[in-house]
């Protein structure tokens, strides 16, 4: 077994992350997505590639800059990795402005979509734009001299500045002057020129350097170029040491804004000279820096895509009410009668707030227990649990105020749960909390009963639209149980826990996964007929990667489903022959996890909230849970199935560690997330048929008794 443990079975974490990201600009690209989803798709590659240098970018900075000279699983050195992430990116970063200049532009503007630039405009429409620019940006600007006085300044991170070249005309020295604006970031971005048709913008930074020369009377404006700074935004907390780890994370989230500099986008017709002057100014290694052509910062692009051209963008859809819930207002006694189970966005996540609603109204409610990772701003749900306390329930919410770059958020909606009365947590120190779930304590014929609910994906109304997941309602005893002693041990001191059904990270997950691979080894050596099934957003775990080689190995039909991460080398002989692994990239957000093990005929079926990562298991708090429920095994079984078949949005991994999309023809294409849309839609449609002829049925009968 230790020829698998060579850095060539592996790939690396970073590079496998970067073709993650280059799916996503393929979507783009891709002339069968609507003209604004592409440009939501640009927008989602822009933001990715920000996050992806503030975190794992600025990790491998700080192992540079303190010589740490470990070496990945993979083989490669924090210097390799930083040199090989530039290597990839510049052509992906100049397909990205070939994509956005050459046929997002174009295609916009015939549609009647127009960046429109300041000396194209009419007279009127420069007065217009001068005017804005007088009253309202003028006041706010602060342009900063660089010279011996003025030092660079601290520009926030992912902000616009302008670099500003000025000429004093009263002296016959041509030594250029350089002033630094930061562009506000409480502005549009793109101000919509009036009096016109359609849809016309100018950017925010064309508009400063159109007028530029009004912050420095009495010098000449040369040259004016656009730069963008990005800085470390992972937060270090020694959460030990801290006596209030809320003050603490709010402290941090503040440095976030002026961390240390991992990338300098900057205009690809600046200066050679001015570019070194950055580069030495800034400290920055050349692999750090990364000229642009075009408009900088393209994650802006999100507030096009809210321009509301329905045909630019998906056929609408309406997400449907599942039947086990629309028949019977008393959302608990549905679930008394069956484990329920939802494929999110395609059945509704109003069905979650519902259940959170109706336990905060419900006089026979005396406890409600919610974990809270990411929300929204307009949440339901912690509307219902404030309303909940204030029916003097016993409400609990474990927020995770460590969930990255919703920290402000969360710290917002713990105050303000708290100062409602509701009981806020904020999980188990050293450990981020990322388990979904939510425990209902209702009160009937005397004795209290559990129902519970378990979700892949959290308790957010916006991301749910947008998100695949899937959900489980349950009033199973046992599940009760276990949740119970997960909260305990997230809101108290509980150290002897025993799950009955549950398998729970820190503890014992990645245990449990190489067990059940075990088994499916062991069955496939009696019976020939093992079958592994993983869908899951990102797989990086060193041992349980090594297991299904293993199994592949003894011979185990292995497909995996993975959006993002993949350090598993496919298709490699003696070692991972028998390993497919897809990506989709579509639409929706693929986000649902689910186990999958034939088990010989009677399959072990798994869901939960966490990914095949090494933070999963070691560092958060996550649980998978069993499905018992036969139908929805079933279900599961042919969901994933389904996006096996996807040859539209799918892309396999080769042994290379690039990705290929799957040969189809017209006629034999399928697109798995626009089945479940038109599959849930027919059965809504026949529900309402079939109750329609019943009630039809009801009111003949009625007739007939009353003739």
């Amino acid at each position: 077994m230790s020829v698998f443990s060579k850095s060539q079975f592996l790939f690396n974490r970073e590079l496998s992350w970067i073709e993650f990201n280059k799916r996503v600009l393929e979507e783009a690209a891709d002339e069968r997505n609507p003209l604004l989803e592409k440009v939501k798709f640009l927008s989602i590659f822009s933001t990715n590639l920000d996050e992806f240098f503030m975190i794992r970018v600025a990790g491998l900075k700080r192992q540079i800059s303190s010589n740490v000279n470990e070496v990945t699983t993979d083989g490669m050195t924090a210097f390799e990795q930083r040199d090989a992430i530039y290597e990839k990116l510049c052509p992906l970063i100049n397909e990205q402005y070939r994509i956005f200049n050459e046929i997002i532009i174009p295609q916009l503007s015939k549609n009647n979509i127009n960046f429109v630039k300041y000396e194209n405009l009419q007279q009127e429409e420069k007065e217009q734009i001068d005017n804005y620019f007088d009253e309202e940006l003028f006041p706010v600007l602060t342009p900063i001299a660089l010279d011996n006085v003025h030092p660079f300044p601290n520009l926030v991170n992912r902000t616009l500045a302008l670099a500003i070249i000025l000429d004093d005309p009263d002296t016959e020295q041509t030594d250029d002057k350089i002033s630094i604006i930061q562009v506000p970031g409480n502005f549009p971005r793109y101000y919509k020129i009036e009096n016109r048709d359609g849809y016309n913008f100018i950017l925010i930074e064309d508009i400063i350097k159109a007028n530029a020369c009004k912050l420095f009377p009495g010098m000449r404006t040369t040259s004016a170029y656009s730069l963008r700074i990005t800085r470390n935004a992972d937060l270090e907390l020694e959460e030990d040491e801290a006596d209030d780890l809320l003050k603490l994370i709010e402290e941090e989230v503040k440095k976030r804004r002026l961390g240390i500099i991992v990338r300098l986008e900057v205009d690809a017709n600046i200066p050679e000279y001015f570019l070194n002057f950055l580069e030495k100014k800034l400290g920055l290694h050349k692999t750090e820096i990364y000229k642009i052509n075009g408009q900088l910062n393209l994650g802006d692009l999100m507030d096009l895509y809210k321009i509301d051209k329905r045909n630019l963008k998906y056929e609408a859809f309406t997400p449907r009410i599942s039947s086990f819930l629309r028949d019977e207002e008393d959302i608990f006694k549905s679930i008394r009668k069956s484990d329920i189970f939802l494929h999110h966005p395609f059945y509704s996540f109003t069905s979650v707030n519902e259940f959170i609603a109706q336990a905060a109204e419900d006089p026979n409610v005396f406890a409600i227990k919610l974990t809270l990772y990411r929300t929204s701003g307009d949440s339901p749900i912690i509307k219902s649990l404030i309303e909940a306390a204030e029916n003097n329930k016993q409400v609990t919410a474990v927020v995770e105020l460590k969930a990255r770059f919703d920290e402000e958020n969360n710290i917002i909606w713990a105050k303000k749960l708290e100062n409602a009365g509701v009981h806020v947590v904020y999980g188990v120190s050293g450990l981020k909390t990322h388990c979904k779930v939510a425990l209902v304590v209702r009160k009937e014929e005397g004795k209290m009963k559990r129902y519970v609910h378990l979700s892949t994906g959290n308790y957010n109304p916006i991301t749910a639209r947008i998100y695949t997941d899937f959900g489980l309602f349950t009033a199973n005893e046992t599940f009760g149980s276990d949740v119970s002693i997960l909260f305990n041990y997230l809101t108290g001191f509980s150290k002897k826990m025993k799950f009955e059904k549950f398998i729970v990270a820190p503890f014992d997950m990645r245990k449990r996964i190489i067990e059940l691979i075990n088994n499916e080894i062991d069955n496939h050596k009696k019976y020939n007929n093992g079958h592994i099934i993983f869908k899951i957003n990102s797989l990086v775990d060193d041992k349980i990667i090594l297991k299904l080689y293993e199994a592949s190995n003894a011979g185990v039909k292995i497909d995996l489903l993975v959006r993002g991460i993949c350090r598993l080398k496919p298709k490699i002989p003696n070692l991972s022959q028998n390993i497919r692994v897809f990506s989709i990239v579509g639409r929706f957000l693929e986000h649902s996890r689910a186990l999958y093990f034939y088990n010989n005929g009677n399959p072990v079926v798994y869901s939960g909230s966490a990914d095949i990562m090494d933070r999963n298991f070691d560092r958060r708090v996550e649980i998978m849970y069993p499905i018992e429920d036969a139908h929805i095994k079933k279900e599961i079984k042919e969901i994933l199935d389904i996006y096996l078949r996807d040859n539209v949005k799918t892309r396999e991994l080769n042994s290379d560690g690039s990705y290929s999309r799957i040969e189809h023809t017209d006629k034999s294409k399928f697109n798995a997330q626009e089945y479940f849309i038109e599959r849930v839609k027919k059965k809504y449609e026949d529900e309402l048929k079939k109750s329609l002829k019943k009630k039809l049925k009801k009111l003949s009968n009625k007739k007939k008794k009353a003739s």
